[in-house]
């Protein structure tokens, strides 16, 4: 499969080596503006696959280079402020930005899966979508699989179970509205208890990504390896099940938003989507995300310059 990444900042290029080391892409292209960065991330990378069982083919270009691409992962961003106190202020100049970048990829590559990486991410994946005009199943967010992997993380060394084997997932926005769906939470078939240390353990996953921001400046190894995981699932179509942000449909009435829900994830890209049987304080959570990023959608719109 031929895999393009657009932006090779910290997130960009951790995800190209993270894809290197898997072994999972034949062909892999980066975009970048500074050419030549992107050209020394292209020989490091080469130099990394004397290691590794599988070496792909790695080059880069312009746009042009992308052509034919199976699955296009954006993480070009503007440039994140010093204090980044809500992922919503990169909203407008990221909608500005991808009205740029997008409509000739997708021309290029017009049956590919698209994966939004950058921030606010369930902002811009709505905004793919009508950008590019594919159909849900073909546009995703990361959403809040790096949240779930965070709060399992933090669960597992507390209840002494491996984080694989955990049911626990955060939804909703990728962003101070997420929750997490503690009443269909499982290890082993039986429900992990709700109680309030756990819901410390939620909050500080929440807060997980601020405080690596804040300690180095910026985040790249954990989103960088969830990207990947989404990625090997549909290059191998696993259909293993993440929660990534998708369009909501109709989902406890909310409609035209993207949200994170455990989805299917195959070669098609989004093959199903579950809707967890929440109870009342997370069906209002859930509904209280989507208001949250249907605000953010309508602001980064009225600042970005009109609609699609």
């Amino acid at each position: 499969m031929k895999v393009t990444i657009v932006g090779m900042g910290k997130v960009g290029s951790t995800l190209a080596f993270a894809l290197v080391c898997k072994s999972v892409v034949r062909e892999m292209v980066l975009l970048g503006r500074n050419q030549r960065m992107v050209q020394g991330d292209v020989l490091d990378l080469e130099h990394a696959q004397s290691f590794v069982p599988v070496p792909a083919q790695i080059r880069t270009g312009g746009v042009e280079a992308a052509a034919g691409s199976d699955i296009i992962i954006m993480c070009a961003s503007v440039p994140s402020p010093v204090v980044l106190t809500h992922r919503a202020v990169l909203g407008p100049g990221n909608v500005r930005l991808m009205r740029e970048l997008l409509p000739p990829l997708a021309e290029g590559s017009p049956d590919a899966v698209l994966m939004m990486v950058s921030n606010p991410v369930d902002v811009l994946t709505w905004h793919a979508m009508k950008i590019t005009g594919w159909p849900a199943a073909r546009v995703l967010g990361t959403g809040t699989l790096i949240d779930s992997a965070r709060f399992r993380r933090m669960l597992s060394m507390e209840v002494g179970v491996h984080c694989g084997d955990l049911r626990a997932y955060i939804l909703g926005e990728h962003g101070p509205t997420q929750f997490a769906a503690m009443s269909c939470a499982t290890a082993g078939g039986e429900s992990i208890d709700d109680n309030p240390h756990r819901r410390e353990l939620i909050h500080a996953a929440a807060q997980a990504g601020h405080a690596v921001h804040g300690q180095k400046g910026y985040t790249n190894f954990g989103i960088a390896m969830a990207a990947s995981a989404i990625v090997e699932a549909i290059v191998l179509n696993t259909l293993h099940t993440m929660p990534v942000s998708t369009l909501i449909d109709g989902f406890l009435g909310v409609r035209e938003v993207c949200l994170s829900l455990p989805a299917v994830i195959g070669r098609r890209g989004i093959e199903r989507v579950f809707y967890p049987n929440l109870n009342a304080e997370e069906v209002a959570a859930f509904r209280a995300s989507a208001e949250s990023v249907r605000r953010q959608i309508a602001d980064a719109e009225g600042e970005g310059g009109g609609r699609e």
